[in-house]
């Protein structure tokens, strides 16, 4: 794991509700980029969709992925991050969607879709970049 560097820490707080593009290489080498919601618990990018979805397939396959967090007062200010999906977990990922629902709209109160199941997924930097 590698440290984020502490002048760009904010873009990972809760209260800044930056979006990430989360980027991907899908089983046939194309790449494929999605806006996602995340959190930061210090040590690990959380990331949630739900299953079947292309995200989903794709990182649940393990690997690299990589991640674009712009600031939303400044998008020259960025921080990419690349990193390895370390956990994938079914159990409470309807509880973290409503934390991500929480943090991007101040209310928890998620819709739940009828056979959706959710999913959690940890990411672990392993390489930064930064705007200057």
């Amino acid at each position: 794991m590698v440290k984020i560097p502490e002048q760009y820490l904010d873009l990972l707080a809760r209260e800044k509700k930056a979006f990430a593009a989360l980027s991907l290489v899908l089983a046939d080498g194309s790449p494929q980029v999605t806006p996602i919601w995340f959190d930061w618990d210090g040590t690990h990018i959380i990331l949630n969709t739900a299953r079947g979805r292309v995200k989903d397939r794709v990182m649940r396959r393990g690997g690299q992925v990589a991640l674009l967090i712009l600031d939303p007062a400044n998008p020259y200010r960025y921080l990419q991050v690349r990193g390895k999906v370390e956990a994938e977990n079914e159990e409470g990922g309807y509880e973290q969607i409503c934390d991500l629902n929480e943090k991007y709209h101040g209310d928890r109160n998620y819709p739940k879709r009828p056979g959706e199941v959710r999913v959690t997924y940890k990411v672990l930097p392993e390489k930064i970049a930064h705007s200057r």
